[in-house]
């Protein structure tokens, strides 16, 4: 769920340090083939650790050329092995634009739908739900969240009653905003949900203090928004080196860095980055290959961030 970028990630990868070579491929390019992504078990289902979001970047109206071009997206998406992709009613055409990429492309026996139902009363979110069943072209959604916890208890009845008849695989809740941590911890701790959505990067750890730890004692799924905190941690770093030991864990570019900080992290099944590129998704997907940090190399990376 992050903005795109005013500033381009191949900027950084000019300045990265000689041992970290860019891994970078061209627009329209095709991998000669993709690694195997890391998957994380959550709720009875394997999922890739890198996930995709689209928030702005898949709301682009009828415009023809720009659906095309989120289908090409799409397609990079899972010709890396991708698998949960997020949306919400509150992201314009988001919905509408994915249900067409995923008309336009084969059928990708990978993909994890998971949507949200943002609205007030328990009527207006069944009807909002089925709209978004329609607008994806799909039977039933593997994961139905209700977004920042709007009228939770309510939307909660019809997503318990849903799970049980088998119009929902799983379901779950989200939040984006640090306040609201105390409530959601209550609701993790009492409510029957599979999967849990909050933000968490290698600039905002709140998230480490309760929620991870707490979600890991349930055994909840979750699913990390805003990993680049909304393209402001390319900011931070804008001029700056990647270390060379990030090669270590086969980091080319900052974008790999913040993901695979995130999604180290043992109570995280995946994150979520969104991107209008192909290119940078090639980028985020390469971030679920290869080497892991552990915890030595995790306090490493976030002891080089926090000194820029």
């Amino acid at each position: 769920m992050t903005k795109d970028l005013k500033l381009d990630r191949r900027t950084f990868v000019a300045t990265a340090s000689a041992g970290a070579a860019s891994q970078l491929v061209p627009i329209g390019a095709r991998p000669a083939k993709a690694a195997t992504p890391l998957t994380k078990a959550a709720a009875g289902t394997d999922l890739p650790v890198i996930g995709m979001g689209s928030w702005l970047t898949f709301d682009v109206g009828r415009n023809k050329r720009l659906r095309q071009a989120r289908t090409k997206v799409l397609e990079a998406f899972f010709e890396a092995g991708g698998g949960m992709i997020d949306s919400s009613p509150m992201y314009g055409t988001s919905e509408e634009v994915i249900g067409h990429a995923l008309k336009n492309l084969p059928p990708q026996p990978t993909l994890f739908s998971a949507t949200k139902v943002w609205t007030v009363s328990k009527w207006l979110g069944i009807r909002q739900m089925e709209v978004s069943q329609s607008l994806w072209g799909l039977k039933r959604f593997d994961l139905m969240q209700i977004h920042n916890m709007l009228d939770w208890e309510a939307h909660l009845e019809t997503l318990t009653e849903w799970k049980a008849g088998g119009r929902v695989r799983l379901i779950g809740i989200t939040t984006s905003h640090g306040r609201r941590h105390a409530a959601f911890s209550k609701v993790m701790e009492t409510q029957p949900f599979d999967f849990v959505q909050f933000t968490y990067n290698i600039q905002d750890r709140e998230a480490e203090k309760r929620l991870l730890p707490l979600a890991r004692e349930r055994g909840l799924g979750v699913i990390i928004n805003r990993p680049f905190r909304r393209g402001g941690l390319f900011n931070r770093v804008k001029g700056k080196p990647l270390p060379a030991w990030a090669s270590e864990i086969d980091c080319s570019t900052w974008a790999q860095f913040f993901l695979k900080f995130v999604v180290s992290h043992p109570g995280v099944t995946c994150a979520i980055p969104a991107t209008r590129r192909v290119d940078h998704m090639r980028e985020n997907m390469a971030a679920g290959q290869g080497p892991m940090p552990d915890a030595a190399m995790r306090k490493r990376m976030a002891d080089y961030f926090a000194a820029l």
